[in-house]
C-alpha cells in the first residue's frame, strides 16, 4: 500500500501553518506546501476541494479533508493520526 500524499494549504506569515507543518516535519511526514498568500489557482483548488474553507492552513490527507491545525493535532493526541498517514 502506498502513502497517501498530504497537501497543505498555506499562507507566509500564519503561524498555525508553521504549527501544522512542524508536526508533520516531526513524524517524518513530506507533504506539498501550497503558499496560497496572494490568492491565485491554489487558492481556487482549496476552495474547490474544501468549499467551506476560511482559514489556513487546510491539510488533505489522500482526499481525507483533516481540516486545520486544531485539527490535525487532535487527530495526533488521539492517536488516529499515524493511520490516516499510512494510509
Amino acid at each position: 500500500m502506498t502513502k497517501p500524499t498530504v497537501d497543505i494549504y498555506t499562507k507566509f506569515t500564519c503561524g498555525f501553518c508553521h504549527r501544522a507543518k512542524h508536526l508533520l516535519s516531526s513524524k517524518g511526514v513530506e507533504f506539498k506546501e501550497h503558499d496560497i498568500t496572494m490568492g491565485g489557482p491554489k487558492k481556487a483548488e482549496m476552495l474547490e476541494r474544501a468549499p467551506e474553507a476560511r482559514t489556513v492552513p487546510q491539510i488533505f490527507i489522500g482526499d481525507h479533508h483533516i481540516g486545520g491545525s486544531d485539527d490535525l493535532a487532535m487527530l495526533e493526541a488521539q492517536g488516529k493520526l499515524d493511520a490516516l498517514l499510512a494510509g
